[in-house]
């Protein structure tokens, strides 16, 4: 198995890649969304 990190500035298309990856099957685990939900509204 490999793990890769993508890391970018702000408007940098990792987004993009990450999406991309998802549509190929790749697993992505999107730390965003994770810190959204951890420090949301609740």
């Amino acid at each position: 198995m490999h793990v890769i990190g993508l890391t970018g500035g702000i408007g940098s298309g990792k987004t993009a890649v990450s999406d991309r990856f998802a549509a190929l099957g790749v697993d992505v685990v999107d730390t965003d969304v994770i810190a959204h939900a951890l420090t949301g509204p609740r």
